[in-house]
């Protein structure tokens, strides 16, 4: 497998974010249930990234 570089991390990262927004403009404001989705997405994105770089 390919290492990821970070112009890949970089849009990785930014397409999260543009997720996020979506979904907060999507439900109109932060309650608890956007919350716990954006966190959720967050480690299902980041800790494979995380832990492949780490090695």
């Amino acid at each position: 497998m390919r290492k990821f570089t970070p112009f890949r991390i970089a849009c990785i990262v930014l397409l999260w974010i543009y997720l996020c927004y979506l979904l907060i403009k999507g439900y109109g404001e932060v309650n608890l249930r956007v919350f716990l989705v954006i966190i959720a997405s967050g480690i299902i994105i980041f800790v494979p990234i995380y832990k492949r770089n780490r090695k």
